[in-house]
């Protein structure tokens, strides 16, 4: 048993089976605009043994949806601009300062290149046995 969800007998149940993963990107969102970076998402997946699905289903996952939303608005708000979109982009992260948002933007960017980076690495090591 994995939470609340069932594992058949003789199954190993996999990190994202368990939803660990989510809840800790989560709370790396909100760390991340409190100025706190301690997810190294690769070392992380290492770890926990995650297997290459582990990682493509976080690829593909409405977290790293939502991670990918607020490194485009970052983007956005670092490009600046007078239309109403950016407009509410300096009303939503005006209090960060650009070097700050980039670099927010940076470390989330991070998250998800190194989730991709660990499963093709897995992927390759699988093909080389």
């Amino acid at each position: 048993m994995c939470g609340d969800r069932q594992v058949s007998k003789g199954t190993k149940a996999g990190i994202m089976e368990d939803w660990e993963i989510y809840g800790e990107v989560e709370k790396t969102i909100d760390y991340a605009f409190n100025h706190k970076f301690f997810l190294n998402m690769y070392e992380f997946l290492k770890l926990k043994k995650a297997r290459r699905i582990d990682a493509q289903e976080f690829g593909n996952s409405s977290t790293a949806k939502e991670l990918r939303d607020i490194i485009k608005d970052l983007e956005d708000y670092i490009e600046g601009g007078s239309d109403e979109k950016h407009k509410q982009l300096r009303e939503g992260y005006g209090h960060l300062g650009k070097p700050e948002a980039r670099k927010i933007k940076n470390y989330l960017q991070g998250i998800l290149d190194d989730a991709k980076r660990y499963g093709q690495e897995r992927q390759s090591k699988k093909r080389r046995k």
